[in-house]
């Protein structure tokens, strides 16, 4: 109640005090001796008043505009945070840092997405890529990121997971076809055809070892140590939408995130992000650079990237950037003295001294 009554004194001020000077100009121009005359300093007087008036109109139009461009990208950035919420530091053992950058400079959001869950099967991620960007590609980011957070939870295997993100998609599209296109009162067949998401599903178990299902996403890439590879070169399947799923839908197996190794998962328009000559950014050479001095945290991975692309780019990107950085953090059992990749890995263990520990950052670039 206290919102609405102050809402409406602003409103009679915003609309008050443009009517107040046309009130003002127009009683000048009538009333006012000077005005009615015809020589060349009546005619300036009356000019500059005139200008004076129709000035101050502008600017409180301007005014009034900014403010309530403000309030649109305040209410969009609300509504992305509250979709895409910032991930804890930490998730069972993997220190997590995610940013994002978008395109769309007047709303401030994007159609990128992710998240990170620890589940009884696992730590699973998403990474996804709404086709555009804006606050129009907010509800398809929901209808997505809802679902991967229920369904991780319920099934256990990652082929189950991705279907129940495709029915999500689709009955979001068929909704959003319905509603675009009421007069009509059919079911649409291909609704909105054109619109796709572009999803990569990964699955770290206790062990460190990775599986994934691709569907048309760019794969991550692995580092370990001064290394830095894609965690898989197998093709992709399809993005969400044009086309159905495959009968059979098998996890691929993608070795190991081992104590120390991160993984970094990035959307298209980081690898597309183009400098004034047209050359694209170059993602692998720039984490090669990052890892060179030694072990980095993800939090830096993140600032490193970030700078470069904005570097690259001069703030001017053409799409949604993304990016998400996965650092295994558990702790490795001294079973081996020569830190071997099949060593078993866990939090403790009596009369077990860990070999490697590693500090708590904060999630921030």
């Amino acid at each position: 109640m206290f919102r609405i009554k102050a809402r409406v004194p602003r409103k009679v001020l915003a609309m008050g005090l443009p009517t107040a000077w046309g009130a003002m100009a127009i009683t000048y121009k009538l009333v006012c001796p000077l005005a009615q005359q015809d020589s060349i300093g009546a005619r300036v007087v009356t000019s500059a008043v005139f200008f004076a008036v129709g000035t101050g109109l502008i600017v409180h139009v301007r005014q009034a505009l900014l403010r309530e461009l403000r309030q649109v990208r305040e209410v969009a950035g609300a509504a992305q945070s509250a979709l895409i919420r910032p991930l804890p530091p930490r998730i069972d053992g993997l220190n997590v840092a995610a940013a994002q950058l978008s395109a769309d400079r007047s709303a401030c959001v994007g159609g990128d997405l992710y998240e990170v869950i620890a589940t009884e099967h696992g730590v699973r991620a998403v990474m996804g890529d709404v086709r555009g960007h804006g606050i129009a590609a907010l509800s398809t980011v929901a209808a997505v990121l809802g679902s991967f957070r229920e369904a991780v939870h319920d099934e256990p295997d990652l082929g189950r997971v991705l279907r129940r993100l495709d029915r999500a998609l689709a009955r979001h599209l068929r909704e959003r076809a319905r509603a675009e296109h009421p007069a009509s009162g059919l079911e649409p067949d291909t609704p909105v055809a054109e619109e796709f998401v572009t999803v990569l599903l990964l699955e770290i178990g206790r062990d460190g070892e990775i599986t994934a299902l691709n569907c048309g996403h760019p794969w991550p890439y692995l580092l370990s140590g001064t290394r830095v590879e894609p965690l898989a070169r197998a093709d992709p399947l399809p993005p969400l939408g044009p086309f159905p799923l495959p009968a059979e839908l098998t996890p691929s197996p993608c070795g190991s995130l081992l104590p120390g190794d991160s993984l970094v998962l990035y959307t298209d328009g980081v690898e597309d992000a183009r400098d004034a000559r047209g050359r694209f950014f170059p993602l692998q050479a720039a984490l090669i650079g990052a890892v060179r001095n030694g072990p980095i945290t993800p939090q830096a991975i993140l600032r490193t990237l970030f700078t470069a692309i904005l570097r690259h780019t001069r703030g001017r990107q053409g799409d949604d950037i993304a990016v998400l950085v996965l650092r295994n953090d558990r702790t490795r059992l001294a079973c081996d003295p020569l830190g071997a990749r099949g060593c078993e890995i866990g939090g403790s263990a009596a009369g077990a001294r860990p070999t490697t520990t590693n500090p708590q950052p904060t999630n921030h670039i």
